[in-house]
């Protein structure tokens, strides 16, 4: 009979960046990402493009922000992102234009394969296109598109695709109505 067994895990192919740039980051993070200090934005965007992120213009970035790997980070322009987000980018994470990222909500692109007796990591790209909101406390899980001016609810879970316009609620979230723009 097959089990899994963890002591066999090995991830030694991951390798987000060299040790030094992830210590320097995670440094730079504790000091002006993760923290309650109102760190003016144009600061957080610097050390964010400093970091490798690609970063357009009048982004805003509240306080106890949680970003990974900024080098994994492509940011348009005139977003916001929330108070306790989690950006957890194991693999890109696309955000468009206009976009609201809302407070306590998490972008995960990583996984473990359940199949794999070694539970072996798996990650996948998230992309947020132009005008999408990620409501508060809500979950993009790995692989997802938010298509534009789509909507993820309080406190859901997209497991798949939102489309263009769609509001979507619930754990996996469903398409409960279309988004008018008035």
């Amino acid at each position: 009979m097959n089990q899994v067994n963890l002591d066999d895990y090995n991830n030694d192919w991951f390798v987000p960046g060299s040790k030094i740039r992830i210590i320097f980051w995670m440094l730079i993070s504790a000091l002006f990402f993760r923290n309650s200090l109102p760190i003016p934005s144009v600061i957080k965007v610097s050390l964010l493009k400093l970091f490798g992120a690609k970063v357009g213009t009048g982004i805003v970035i509240k306080q106890n922000v949680n970003i990974k790997y900024p080098w994994k980070l492509i940011l348009g322009r005139d977003s916001w992102i929330g108070e306790d987000v989690w950006i957890d980018n194991l693999d890109i994470v696309k955000i468009g234009d206009n976009c609201c990222l809302s407070q306590g909500c998490y972008l995960l692109t990583g996984n473990h394969d359940f199949t794999s007796k070694t539970f072996e990591l798996m990650t996948s790209e998230i992309n947020i296109k132009n005008e999408a909101w990620v409501c508060a406390k809500s979950v993009v899980c790995p692989g997802v598109t938010l298509h534009r001016g789509s909507i993820l609810t309080v406190g859901s879970v997209a497991t798949k695709n939102l489309e263009e316009l769609g509001i979507y609620q619930g754990n996996p979230a469903i398409e409960i109505k279309k988004r008018v723009i008035s």
